[in-house]
Formats: structure tokens, C-alpha cells, sequence
């Protein structure tokens, strides 16, 4: 089965995916969604972990999706279910996306892998992180993303207590200049 391809214009450059539709349907399904409805245009790598800017000096991932340049989180449809268990590995180069503890809790935010994290992988321990695509143009555009100098910011998230509200919240690991996805496009092969 051929695998659908997605274009994200990044004001560092382009990254281009090829979506693994046959191992991660709703995955794939839910991400194209949010590309369609232009959900992640404006939007930021919020989130940045490279051995250039981590605690511990090691490479993570880059993840974004979620909050607009003003670094408010942008409303979500419902979340999907966690499709781990399909075999492929959080490898170099690979998406999956991100979730709170709740397995089945990933919504529209995602991340790039930036080595192999195969801690990341379903195993007897944990429910893992579903991988639904991989890089194949444009890795040294993530390479380069991910050695941006990063700092602490806060974030508009909404309120735990209350849904309907809004607090302030101070997230770590975000770029000190935003990292913005200009537009993510469904492109041919």
C-alpha cells in the first residue's frame, strides 16, 4: 500500500514525511485531519531537546502541533487511541505522536525523533508512543532545529479545574526564538 506524503514549511526550512498509513491508520487518519483543517499552520515546536540544549547533554526530539506563536495551547478534537503496539520503532527521523500519561490521550501534537528513543517503544513496562511517519527530506532541517538555543516560557493552557478557563503555566525546553510550522500540505510522492 503506498504511503501518503505531507510537506511541513518550517521558518527553518521544509521537512518532508511520508505517513505510515498501513501500519497506523488512526494515526494517520487523525494527523491528515488536522493538516486538512491547516490546525498546525502558525503553530510552534514548543518543546526541544538536543544535546546542545538538554540538562544531561543528550539528544531527545523536537515536538510541536500544539500551541500558536503567542504559545497558546490550540483547541483539539477528541483524542485517539494509542497504536504503539504496531511494531515500528521510535527511530532517527520517525514521528509519533505525543500523549499525557494516559495512553490513549494523543491528540494533534507530535514529535521528531532526533535518535534512536526505542525506550520510547510499547514494551512490558509502558504503553509507548505511536509512530505514524518518517522524515525523508529535510533531517538536516530537524538537526538544526533542535540545536536552537531553549529557556523556560510560560504557556496559556486551559485550567485543570475548570476547562472553560485558562491558566499560566511555565513549560521548559522552549526555543528562546520561536520555531514555527508555517503550513503542513498533503503532497504527491
Amino acid at each position: 500500500m503506498p504511503g501518503r506524503f505531507v510537506v511541513m514549511k518550517t521558518s527553518m526550512g521544509t521537512i518532508k514525511v511520508e505517513l505510515f498509513e498501513d501500519k497506523s491508520p488512526i494515526t494517520v487518519k487523525n494527523f491528515l485531519k488536522y493538516v486538512d483543517d491547516k490546525h498546525y499552520d502558525g503553530t510552534i515546536f514548543h518543546r526541544v531537546i538536543g544535546k546542545e540544549n538538554s540538562d544531561d547533554g543528550k539528544d531527545f526530539m523536537v515536538q510541536g502541533g500544539g500551541f500558536s506563536e503567542e504559545r497558546v495551547e490550540k483547541k483539539t478534537r477528541s483524542p485517539i487511541k494509542n497504536e504503539a503496539s504496531n511494531g515500528v520503532s521510535n527511530e532517527r527521523g520517525t514521528l509519533a505522536m505525543a500523549r499525557t500519561n494516559n495512553p490513549d490521550s494523543a491528540s494533534a501534537q507530535f514529535f521528531i525523533n532526533v535518535k534512536d528513543n526505542s525506550f520510547l517503544d510499547r514494551n512490558a513496562r509502558s504503553a509507548g508512543y505511536a509512530v505514524f511517519g518518517k522524515v525523508i527530506e529535510g533531517m538536516d532541517v530537524v538537526d538544526k532545529i533542535k540545536a536552537v538555543p531553549t529557556g523556560t516560557k510560560e504557556f496559556t493552557v486551559p485550567d485543570p479545574r475548570d476547562p472553560d478557563k485558562t491558566v499560566k503555566a511555565p513549560f521548559e525546553n522552549v526555543p528562546v526564538k520561536n520555531v514555527v510550522i508555517e503550513s503542513i500540505r498533503r503532497v504527491e510522492k
